[in-house]
């Protein structure tokens, strides 16, 4: 989101780009399923909803710009009763809600066709789907900002922030030296960092900052041949979209995620919790061979609440009182697709004059 939101205030503004490790994109922005999602899910008029909508048309046209790696691929949500048809039946109408009108039913000969190799069912099919190469996307969004003279400062920790008059005086820390700038915004797009982020801003009352909760979730791959050719979706869990199947640039297949909250940031990977894999992957691909099932990589999405359901928090001065501070809480998914739509929502705030 920062690079998203230094990308859409380049051409017009001086931007600088805070980033705390050595390289862009190392937790929740490269950690993820890659899948340019549809719209499908999110309650109506949830920021979620509607940035995702307007985000996917966006990404899809910037991947094209600039020439950065993705295939519209689609997904097929897939359900194994009569409780998950119904479930499915219920996206359907809240797509349409949310205004994705391309959803289909697939019948059974249509399924047999299509995805032979699974056993399910009913499914939809939501041809607006696709995949992307998120580090080559992190990458084009730096050459946007680069290209505008924009500033990107890796290694480099935000220690905190004064309000001032007409905009905040930042204090960063870059090899054990501390130095200070002054802005006229500070847009606090720090993932699973973001609460700490605000804790360090002076005059910001505590009530309007939410406790990040880590959900960890893990991805195995598999190796060898397979006959997908899309993604494979169950229906949605309580805190994701369950474990599903979905393939890289290359073809590579991998399932994933699962949920576990945890109460540090730690990325490590437990292999225990293959048979829990596997069980949930035979119920749409009874014809999977585990032992070609190996365990990848981990991901961590910043939750906000462990019950309901959650929407993106946009935090501006009408909300905390503090001129020229947006912050940004609780940006999972679909927040890769919906990453330049939240773009533009931040810079028009900054444009009206509502920070």
């Amino acid at each position: 989101m920062g690079l998203a939101i230094a990308a859409k205030l380049s051409p017009k503004h001086n931007v600088v780009v805070v980033e705390q490790e050595k390289h862009f994109g190392e937790h929740s922005s490269s950690r993820n399923s890659e899948v340019i999602h549809a719209g499908l899910y999110y309650p109506t008029d949830s920021l979620k909803a509607k940035l995702c909508v307007q985000g996917k048309q966006l990404l899809y046209e910037h991947c094209k710009t600039y020439n950065v790696p993705h295939k519209n691929i689609g997904k097929l949500l897939v359900a194994q009763d009569d409780d998950e048809t119904q479930k499915l039946e219920d996206i359907y109408q809240q797509s349409h809600l949310n205004g994705v009108n391309d959803l289909q039913w697939l019948t059974q000969s249509g399924l047999s066709n299509k995805v032979p190799y699974l056993s399910i069912q009913a499914g939809l099919w939501s041809p607006s789907t696709g995949i992307i190469d998120s580090h080559q996307y992190l990458l084009s969004l730096l050459h946007v900002i680069e290209q505008n003279h924009g500033h990107y400062v890796p290694n480099t920790k935000f220690v905190n922030a004064k309000p001032v008059k007409d905009g905040l005086i930042v204090t960063l820390e870059m090899d054990e030296s501390c130095y200070q700038i002054r802005c006229s915004h500070l847009i606090n797009a720090g993932g699973l960092f973001a609460s700490d982020n605000a804790k360090r801003i002076d005059d910001l009352d505590l009530f309007h900052i939410p406790e990040t909760l880590y959900c960890r979730g893990q991805y195995f791959a598999y190796h060898g041949k397979h006959p997908f050719n899309t993604l494979i979706y169950p229906v949605p869990e309580k805190h994701g979209l369950g474990i599903h199947a979905t393939l890289d640039m290359f073809g590579k297949l991998k399932f994933g995620p699962d949920t576990q909250f945890i109460d540090n940031l730690d990325y490590a990977t437990d292999h225990n919790v293959k048979d829990k894999f596997v069980t949930a992957i035979r119920r749409y691909w009874p014809r999977l061979d585990d032992s070609k099932l190996h365990i990848d990589y981990s991901g961590i999405r910043p939750k906000l609440q462990i019950e309901g359901v959650q929407d993106f928090i946009v935090q501006d001065n009408f909300i905390h009182g503090l001129d020229g501070l947006i912050n940004l809480f609780g940006i999972e998914s679909p927040g890769l697709t919906a990453s330049l739509a939240l773009a533009e929502y931040v810079c028009d705030k900054i444009v009206r004059g509502d920070t």
